[in-house]
């Protein structure tokens, strides 16, 4: 299956969207500009902003976002693994302003559906359409002793930005011979690949700087996204600088206590590992306004999987990691994939036009060394109140590095598609660094 460059993805992606925004124009309110507010400015919201500044003049966007930029979890693990700047990860909103989205740099602290109002700090927002993508809150209180400032001694780094420079800068000043610790998260989390693409990028670090040194993987879980094109890059790469214990009938290597003064951590089967560098991976929920909205039911938010409204609260979408979206995995690229749906799917609805019928991709993408990158993906569209895959696909063991090394390319270009489509730049997504 051939994948996008830059260019085609921006393309691609946006095709159902601005069809749809093309052929439903500006919304038939010409007595008042339609309010839409959108919560979170990740690959879900910001794309919808930007999606529906293109669209019309008719429509009011404001994006309540409450970090001024925005770090890419997608690509972070690369800034680790010493592939990218941590400048070429962060991006600003100037784009979406240009183009008419009213940007609010504040933290949005209270929603009330009835009122159609959103609070910050600076007072309330009303629309008539709210979209809300907020990403991930993480369940510190699962593991005994951590906690938010135990993060600042054992970060999570799964929210980008001060987090991600805390665990490099632990890896930079750790000596050579020491042990890194790595919890990973149950499922459901964001990113599926996620956590073994930073296994490598860590090792290979530990390898070429630090060879001494040893990645210890303690996983709740007794498989994962990609397990065997992972397993054969583990042992062909760094055999001797990581070892990963999956949980089995007879172990559970689910880490239950960390002990942030000791720098120890300890699994639910006895387990206790002395750490130099310990990065902590909680399970998680969706953040936390999803929650005081009324949105979630259990850890994550309920939707209509034909346009990704709410099944909770009317008027109200919701999208990205935050959605109950199976069987799509929570990733930059299935957040992207359903704005596009959502941004049309409320143009056709101010507009008073029909749906196109929704379809939703995902691709992800892990680098596991040097021009060598393995994916996974699949189609999805709504059946049954889910979204089923279709046209799946998976890299398998024992592909040629020529194939690999073209996963990669492709990895570069969609990360500068995606970055251009969700944040309104034509500035190349520059920062890849010699490789290591």
């Amino acid at each position: 299956m051939k994948h996008p460059n830059r260019r085609e993805f921006g393309l691609g992606l946006g095709a159902v969207a601005m069809a749809g925004a093309s052929f439903y124009g500006a919304p038939a309110v010409a007595q008042a500009r339609a309010r839409v507010v959108i919560i979170g400015g990740g690959p879900g919201g910001a794309t919808v902003a930007n999606q529906l500044a293109q669209a019309g003049t008719n429509i009011e966007v404001t994006l309540i976002e409450v970090q001024p930029q925005y770090t890419t979890c997608f690509f972070s693990n690369l800034y680790l693994g010493g592939f990218r700047t941590f400048r070429s990860i962060t991006h600003n909103y100037n784009g979406l302003k240009r183009r008419g989205v009213k940007v609010v740099t504040e933290l949005a602290t209270d929603v009330d559906t009835a009122k159609k109002t959103v609070r910050t700090r600076s007072g309330m927002h009303s629309y008539d359409r709210l979209v809300v993508s907020p990403g991930i809150d993480l369940k510190y209180d699962t593991i005994e002793g951590y906690s938010r400032q135990a993060a600042q001694i054992m970060p999570h780094a799964y929210q980008a930005g001060t987090q991600t420079t805390l665990l490099k800068s632990q890896l930079e000043r750790m000596r050579d011979g020491g042990v890194v610790v790595m919890a990973a998260p149950n499922n459901p989390y964001r990113c599926p690949p996620g956590p073994y693409e930073r296994a490598c990028m860590i090792a290979h670090f530990l390898k070429t700087k630090k060879p001494k040194s040893k990645l210890v993987i303690l996983d709740p879980k007794r498989s994962f996204s990609k397990q065997p094109v992972f397993m054969e890059a583990f042992e062909k790469y760094y055999k001797n600088n990581l070892e990963l214990n999956l949980s089995t009938e007879l172990d559970d290597f689910t880490v239950v206590k960390v002990d942030p003064k000791a720098m120890t951590v300890t699994t639910k089967g006895g387990k206790t590992v002395k750490a130099d560098v310990a990065n902590i991976i909680p399970n998680q929920r969706a953040g936390e306004i999803a929650h005081k909205a009324g949105l979630a039911e259990g850890d994550w938010c309920p939707i209509n999987p034909e346009n990704f409204s709410s099944r909770k609260v009317e008027g109200v979408y919701v999208l990205g990691d935050a959605s109950i979206a199976a069987e799509m995995p929570k990733s930059a690229f299935s957040a992207n994939s359903q704005a596009k749906v959502v941004a049309a799917d409320i143009l056709a609805e101010l507009a008073s036009k029909p749906r196109f019928p929704a379809t939703f991709r995902n691709t992800c993408w892990s680098m596991v060394a040097p021009d060598d990158s393995v994916k996974v993906g699949a189609n999805y569209a709504p059946k049954g109140g889910k979204l089923m895959p279709s046209g799946e696909f998976v890299s398998k063991p024992g592909e040629d590095a020529a194939t690999h090394k073209a996963n990669y390319q492709e990895s570069l270009g969609w990360y500068a598609g995606i970055v251009t489509d969700i944040f309104a730049t034509d500035a190349p997504a520059a920062g890849a660094k010699k490789k290591g």
